[in-house]
């Protein structure tokens, strides 16, 4: 798969440069450009993302930056076995824990919510960082969500991070998860009050809280460009309809105009008339 001559391996992490340094040059180099386009392409297209990974472990599969490289592509394409094999992989040659809360969340992708609950529980969440935390605390709600305990999930993620007023990370992420499930749980005035805070923190719009804010509301939005079209459509399908109505109208008066040139050549009888009706209405029929 070609790669285009403007990426290079420099576009990388330090730390995996570093990590690549293992490898000969040429093989390095070919490894961190594919690593370059997964990253480029993880968002807008996880499918060549997925591919390009596959390339990079082909090449370097003992690298762990390649196993979570290739770990996170088959996860944007809820390839939730793959992608938990080769988090394994890449935590087991580095040791980290960082990786603890999206393998718990491959756990629930596999329909295995429990498993996943379990992992929020281990002693490895208390490594992790801030972020990570909150990140398994996601988790874990979304857990409980999978098994229907709504009341439990909400409890999950009322914590000093939600409570805060400072804006981080992953501020907005977790006041939606919040917002979402008192939702669900029909507490629409508590869901709309944070839906309006995720709105306050949400600055790159990476939401759609916005949107769920004005459903609440009872807004709704008008697409005047596609009623213009719509407009526009029935004008056209008019003007089209406008001379197969003439041509009818026209059909009409030829017809009149052969009953009257039958009649002048010879009598005509009820069944005549009769019959004469029910070819009329067959010829509807045919037209219809």
């Amino acid at each position: 798969m070609p790669i285009p001559d403007d990426v290079t391996g420099r576009e990388i992490d330090k730390d995996v440069q570093q990590e690549l340094q293992s490898l000969p040059k040429g093989l390095a180099e070919d490894v961190a450009r594919n690593l370059v386009m997964v990253a480029n392409l993880l968002d807008e297209d996880p499918e060549q993302a997925y591919a390009y990974s596959r390339i990079a472990l082909r090449l370097a599969s003992r690298v762990a930056a390649v196993r979570e490289a290739a770990g996170f592509a088959a996860y944007a394409n809820q390839k939730y076995s793959e992608a938990l094999a080769e988090f394994r992989a890449a935590r087991r040659m580095t040791g980290s824990v960082e990786l603890w809360p999206v393998m718990a969340d491959c756990e629930r992708g596999m329909g295995r919510p429990e498993k996943a609950l379990d992992m929020a529980g281990a002693p490895e969440v208390q490594k992790l960082d801030k972020a990570g935390q909150v990140e398994m605390r996601l988790v874990a709600a979304g857990a409980r969500r999978d098994m229907d305990q709504i009341d439990a999930a909400i409890v999950t993620l009322q914590s000093s991070e939600l409570a805060s007023n400072s804006v981080q990370p992953w501020t907005a992420r977790l006041r939606y998860a919040y917002a979402d499930a008192l939702l669900a749980a029909g507490r629409e005035d508590e869901a709309r009050e944070w839906f309006a805070k995720v709105v306050e923190s949400d600055k790159d719009g990476s939401t759609d809280a916005s949107d769920r804010l004005a459903e609440l509301d009872g807004v709704e939005f008008v697409d005047a460009l596609g009623d213009d079209e719509d407009d526009e459509q029935g004008d056209a399908i008019a003007a089209d309809a406008e001379p197969a109505e003439r041509r009818e109208a026209a059909g009409d008066d030829d017809a009149h105009g052969d009953d009257a040139h039958d009649d002048v050549d010879g009598d005509v009888d009820g069944d005549d008339i009769d019959d004469a009706r029910d070819g009329v209405d067959d010829a509807g029929a045919d037209k219809a």
